[in-house]
């Protein structure tokens, strides 16, 4: 059995585990009860009533949060030719074609979302094994593999915040949605921004309740249950 630290052990009194609380009430909830001497991630973790083995129960997708996720996101783009000038004007760090291939292949990752035209696709899936551990892979289904035209678009997108949310072995989504720093309304607004969005991806092999639970907890924070029908009444 794990052994939890003094200020967990005080945090964790703030939490009724058996309570699910209002969504803005929970945010403010986990705000209070974060404890650690940096500013904490602030979480939301989701039991999904889906069957993660079959194939028309896939849950994934992107959401775009409203307020970000508190920090600085470097993007990198394989484009060539005009292309390439286009990322480069909307504001990518890091654009190319063989040599940022090279560069990776020789043991460089310092950025954080990879954009691809479908035309550097064939370059960029030798990649996979080093950017698909990483999730770093572009991939169409994510949006990161976009035509030159929706460049300007797809980068714009991930400055505002974009996430990735994807079901897992366990019929869990863990997903960031921001920091502990954030105002109680700015962090409310980017978790119904992630609600919409996974309700939005519903695939059509699923059945009955959607979404089962939520919670919400900050790095090193308890979890605390959210009551969904106060945010998404459809999503229970």
């Amino acid at each position: 059995m794990v052994t939890r630290g003094k200020k967990y052990q005080e945090a964790a009194k703030l939490v009724d585990r058996n309570v699910s609380y209002d969504p803005l009430e929970a945010v403010k909830l986990a705000k209070k009860a974060a404890h650690a001497g940096f500013d904490e991630t602030v979480e939301v973790h989701m039991k999904m009533g889906v069957d993660p083995r079959a194939a028309d129960q896939q849950v994934r997708g992107i959401a775009l949060l409203p307020h970000g996720l508190g920090k600085e996101v470097r993007i990198l783009v394989f484009a060539q030719g005009d292309a390439a000038r286009r990322a480069t004007e909307a504001g990518a760090e890091f654009v190319g074609s063989d040599d940022i291939v090279k560069k990776i292949e020789e043991g460089w990752v310092d950025f954080d979302i990879a954009i691809a035209t479908p035309e550097m696709m064939g370059k960029v899936g030798k990649l996979g094994k080093v950017l698909g551990r990483k999730g770093l892979m572009p991939n169409p289904k994510s949006g990161t593999v976009v035509s030159p035209d929706d460049l300007t678009r797809a980068i714009g997108d991930a400055r505002k915040g974009r996430v990735e949310f994807r079901l897992d072995r366990t019929s869990i989504i863990h997903v960031v949605i921001g920091k502990v720093s954030f105002d109680e309304s700015k962090l409310h607004e980017n978790l119904v921004a992630l609600i919409d969005a996974i309700m939005r991806a519903r695939p059509s092999g699923a059945k009955g309740q959607y979404i089962k639970r939520v919670s919400l907890s900050t790095t090193m924070g308890p979890g605390i249950r959210v009551d969904m029908r106060n945010l998404v009444g459809s999503a229970v």
